[in-house]
């Protein structure tokens, strides 16, 4: 039986950050639940609304100021808009603070101290508050005071050295990935920091102060590759979608196009070769995944020979009833339209301010006690003010006169 009762229902998260780590973070708080009360520069709002085109069109077809950028990670908050460089406004977000269970933030280092907006301070107010500082280099270090984007933290991190194809090779270069990946993993982890802290509350009745810096999630994110150097010593090379473990795992050349192809294990490439006819492989020189890492440059001729005369359905439809993964490489618009992404309902439309539907990327979580409630349209720039000011006790000439002096 399910409940109405949502994972994170109850739970109000202060969303003091902007761009794309700590929000994504946010987002997924959000749809687990949470009130997410995302605070915002007055006229201007999180850079990322401007971060286009495209823009959402409005009902007349004109542009909004919603880019698709920041529609990608504010989707079920609320927006007030503060100036926090004013005693007026910093005075907002502290009553907003004392009310909250978790706290995010990703001003540079020493910003939010000045103001008294600092998790020491706002701790002082209530010491079950969970604050969470999203940064690029984290609270200490010689770098802590820099500025940091994701481009930035792919290349200073390693993840670019190994990514892109081998040099000498056509496109031959270190490339970034297509999607920011550092941001949305330290999101993740960002995610999931606070709400092992939350749970260390339930426990302890206190609440903590978590520092999580990209790099630091660039780094941790290195996995394997970051291990086949500390085991072997040897420096990962780019290997363009070759896998430096597994074998074979590449593009692949079919009569109409490209393949990809994941053997994960020797019983997948025993399959493989009977497909292709050629179950001699799977019993000599390449038998083992080692034997096939070792003798990759070989065995890749041997495949790309077999497969060129196979269009990609047939050998697609041919290495899925042999339960080989493989599939087409296909673009956005063929992956939304996928029949199992469709049938798992990974794209929704929710009802937007400016008179139109939105269609948002759903999240990827299922509870089956818990089902998550759609994604609700990301907030205009301070669609939400005057209701939250309300709730902190405000009446209407006050919120008039914080409108009129640029507070909110």
């Amino acid at each position: 039986m399910s409940s109405n009762v949502r994972p994170l229902s109850g739970i109000k998260v202060l969303d003091l950050s902007r761009i794309l780590a700590a929000p994504w973070a946010g987002q997924i708080l959000a749809d687990l639940g949470a009130e997410v009360i995302k605070v915002e520069r007055p006229g201007a709002g999180d850079d990322t609304r401007s971060w286009g085109p495209p823009f959402l069109k409005d009902a007349a077809g004109k542009n909004t100021r919603e880019a698709g950028y920041y529609l990608a990670v504010n989707a079920g908050k609320q927006s007030i808009t503060v100036s926090i460089d004013t005693e007026e406004g910093q005075a907002i977000v502290r009553k907003l603070a004392a009310e909250a269970d978790i706290v995010l933030e990703n001003y540079k280092v020493g910003t939010l101290k000045r103001y008294g907006l600092d998790a020491d301070s706002l701790r002082a107010l209530n010491p079950r508050l969970i604050y969470c500082s999203v940064t690029g280099f984290g609270q200490d270090g010689p770098r802590a005071e820099q500025p940091a984007y994701d481009f930035l933290i792919q290349a200073m991190g390693g993840l670019m050295s190994v990514t892109g194809e081998r040099d000498g090779k056509p496109g031959g270069g270190a490339q970034k990935v297509g999607v920011p990946i550092v941001d949305l993993m330290t999101g993740m982890y960002t995610a999931v920091s606070v709400l092992a802290a939350l749970n260390r509350r339930h426990a302890t009745g206190e609440g903590d102060a978590i520092d999580i810096s990209m790099l630091d999630v660039q780094v941790a994110s290195l996995a394997n590759q970051a291990m086949n150097y500390l085991v072997s010593g040897k420096v990962p090379q780019r290997n363009g979608n070759a896998h430096p473990n597994i074998q074979p795992q590449d593009v692949y050349h079919c009569a109409d196009g490209d393949i990809i192809l994941v053997v994960g294990n020797d019983r997948q490439f025993a399959k493989l070769c009977d497909v292709l006819g050629q179950l001699q492989w799977a019993q000599g020189q390449y038998a083992t995944n080692a034997q096939r890492v070792e003798g990759i440059a070989e065995l890749t001729p041997l495949l790309q020979a077999s497969f060129k005369d196979w269009t990609r359905a047939d050998l697609i439809a041919r290495l899925d009833a042999a339960g080989v993964p493989s599939g087409a490489i296909n673009s956005v618009p063929e992956v939304l339209d996928d029949p199992q992404v469709k049938f798992r309902k990974m794209v929704q439309t929710a009802p937007h301010p400016s008179g139109v539907d939105v269609a948002l990327v759903a999240s990827p979580m299922r509870f089956a006690q818990a089902p998550l409630q759609a994604r609700t349209a990301p907030p205009l720039l301070g669609q939400h003010s005057d209701q939250i000011l309300r709730g902190l006790g405000y009446g209407d000439n006050e919120i008039e006169g914080l409108r009129a002096k640029g507070v909110i």
